[in-house]
């Protein structure tokens, strides 16, 4: 755990001293504020609705940032050619990866914070309870960690930073699509794909509207912890390459 935590802290460090990450920061934050003023504020709505659609565009964010935070995690080790110093010392492949994603997940959890304001606006304004407004953060967080650990899976697959981008993103909207796909085809494969999907039933049908499933928390973890195994297992690959 101690080789964990010293590169969690080098990696947060990285990340609140680079200016590219706060500039993510800001634009993934303007876009949301444009979009929550644009449509979420948009005429005459009950509040809760309102919440929706700002949790609605809020999930976009928190994807485009899982995404942007995660991609040069392990690939730009690589191009850099610093990763031949992580994998020769005594820390372990799992160690590293877990690191540089709490790392990205702490910083994440800054960015979602910072938006705080806009729900509570609603709340001031209208009907909705705090608990409506922690349940849907939460399945923010949970959402833009599943592509944290999707980045990094892509991160870990290839030398080039644009390559890593490229791939965590199309895994991302894959999984994203899964439930339109599956409506095409025949049962027992479309409820499969369809539980599988990232963001139609686990999080519009559920956090998006306040609501906690266990079912919806539990299918997070296990997507993290799957790319999160696929990206220990890439690393180790690549060790004996």
């Amino acid at each position: 755990m101690a080789a964990t935590r010293i590169i969690y802290r080098r990696e947060l460090g990285a990340y609140l001293r680079s200016p590219f990450a706060w500039v993510i920061a800001a634009v993934l934050l303007l876009v949301d504020g444009i979009l929550f003023q644009a449509y979420a504020m948009q005429g005459e709505q009950l509040s809760a609705v309102v919440l929706e659609r700002f949790f609605y565009f809020s999930s976009g964010v928190s994807l485009f940032a899982g995404i942007l935070l995660s991609f040069r995690l392990l690939a730009e080790e690589r191009q850099n050619h610093s990763i031949v110093l992580l994998t020769t010392s005594p820390v372990r492949d799992v160690q590293i990866v877990l690191g540089k994603f709490f790392a990205a997940l702490t910083f994440l959890a800054v960015l979602l914070a910072l938006s705080f304001y806009m729900p509570l606006l609603i709340k001031v304004n209208g009907k909705i309870t705090l608990a409506q407004v922690l349940v849907g953060y939460f399945g923010l967080l949970l959402l833009g960690a599943s592509a944290l650990a999707i980045g990094i899976f892509g991160s870990s697959l290839a030398r080039s930073q644009i390559v890593a981008a490229l791939a965590g993103a199309a895994i991302t909207v894959l999984m994203c699509f899964l439930f339109m796909f599956a409506k095409r085809l025949d049962s027992p494969v479309r409820e499969v794909l369809q539980e599988l999907d990232l963001w139609w039933i686990h999080f519009q049908n559920g956090f998006m509207r306040g609501v906690l499933n266990l079912k919806d928390v539990i299918y997070y973890l296990a997507v993290i912890y799957f790319f999160l195994l696929l990206a220990v297992k890439t690393l180790e690959a690549k060790r004996w390459q």
